[in-house]
């Protein structure tokens, strides 16, 4: 993705690989969201902050597909760029991709709504603090 919102780097642990000696499935989970709320916390969001004012984030949708396995001691970086789908789903386009050679090993769209009380409301809050950092939702 040469075209990202945001970038973090990671370093495999050896206690998130598995028997195989690659990085378990249902980690990668972890490392996307790890730097959606640091994206997040980046754009001057908070999820305790939202929760505490009655909004909250919810994922409603995961796609991964995994291209290759990350090892111990892999350094990757993971990106993300902001979409929007519809009125209500705001959408993380994201990739991990390992440092050394630049291999994307996981692409990923996450979509994710906002709810009060149990019901979807609209993003407009997100929406304004992406535009402050810069960011334009595209259509996604």
């Amino acid at each position: 993705m040469k075209d990202f919102d945001f970038q973090i780097e990671l370093d495999v642990r050896d206690y998130e690989c598995d028997i195989q000696g690659i990085v378990n499935n249902s980690v990668y989970q972890n490392y996307l969201e790890h730097c959606r709320h640091k994206f997040l916390t980046d754009v001057g969001l908070s999820f305790a902050q939202l929760h505490e004012e009655g909004t909250d984030a919810v994922v409603v949708r995961a796609e991964l597909d995994y291209k290759f396995p990350l090892r111990p001691g892999d350094a990757f970086f993971v990106q993300l760029k902001m979409a929007k789908q519809g009125r209500l789903r705001i959408i993380f386009k994201q990739e991990v991709i390992r440092k050394e050679d630049e291999k994307l090993m996981v692409a990923a769209r996450i979509t994710a709504v906002l709810t009060r009380n149990g019901r979807p409301v609209s993003p407009e809050a997100l929406e304004d603090k992406f535009r402050q950092a810069g960011i334009v939702l595209e259509e996604g």
